[in-house]
């Protein structure tokens, strides 16, 4: 250490030692101890001085982009424009009861079941107006002078055409659905099959019953009003009525009817 010029001298022999930030060291004090035993070999000892502000500053310090190419503005501002719409469609299918046939008396059968059902769904979404670009201004950012302000602020130099993503959306749908439901129990489906067949065979029955009173009656009454002299005139609608009624003497009964008797003269009785 020079004591004319108390200035601190740096040593390098090692690569560890740190470097003051302070080249004038007023008063330094030359019998401060470095602790150094005699074993040490009279090597020589630097302190580790760690600088706060230093540090601080390399975690904090920002670096400075440019943000103007030629006068013209280079910032980043990048522009994304998205739409869009969710339409939720659902087809609901409700499962009825089965089908049930009626066949009288009471008597009612379910049987199986199909439902088909088709259907078409469609969508149409559209925005208006329709707008398939739009015109993004880039800004003069020169600054020709150099005093920090803007020559032109707010002036486009030009515009750039940009699309905006804008488009129709058309939607259809076109499909079935379809169940299938039966009876678990088949012996009482039988069973009810066939009580309806009895009672449909009873229907026709009775059915046929009143064909034959109302044809008998019709031939009764035909008969009693032909018998009086009393019937449809042939061009009437309701002469086929009686059209095929005959009527007859009844058996054991003779019609009055006329016979000839032949008269013998005189000669033929002589003779």
């Amino acid at each position: 250490m020079d004591w004319n010029n108390k200035q601190t001298e740096l040593y390098t022999d090692r690569s560890r030692s740190s470097v003051s930030v302070h080249g004038n060291l007023s008063r330094s004090w030359f019998k401060q101890s470095d602790n150094n035993p005699k074993r040490n070999g009279s090597k020589i000892n630097h302190r580790y001085h760690k600088y706060l502000y230093a540090i601080i500053a390399l975690f904090f310090a920002s670096p400075s982009y440019a943000e103007t190419v030629g006068g013209v503005s280079a910032t980043a501002a990048p522009v994304a424009n998205s739409s869009g719409s969710v339409t939720n469609q659902a087809i609901q299918v409700l499962q009825g009861p089965y089908i049930t046939n009626t066949y009288g008396a009471g008597i009612q059968c379910q049987g199986p079941t199909l439902n088909f059902t088709p259907y078409v769904t469609g969508s149409v979404s559209k925005q208006l107006p329709y707008e398939p670009y739009y015109n993004d201004p880039v800004y003069d950012m020169r600054d020709l002078n150099e005093d920090g302000s803007l020559d032109n602020p707010g002036g486009i130099l030009y515009t750039v055409p940009t699309r905006t993503g804008q488009k129709d959306n058309y939607n259809i749908g076109v499909g079935f659905s379809a169940t299938w439901s039966r009876p678990l129990d088949k012996k009482l489906q039988e069973q009810c099959k066939e009580a309806a067949a009895a009672n449909i065979e009873m229907m026709k029955q009775t059915t046929a019953n009143k064909r034959l009173d109302f044809e008998i009656a019709r031939l009764k009454n035909c008969g009693d009003l032909m018998k009086q002299g009393i019937y449809f005139h042939p061009k009437s609608q309701y002469y086929k009525i009686c059209a095929d009624v005959v009527v007859t003497n009844p058996g054991g009964v003779i019609p009055p009817h006329i016979h000839e008797i032949p008269v013998d003269s005189f000669e033929d009785r002589i003779n």
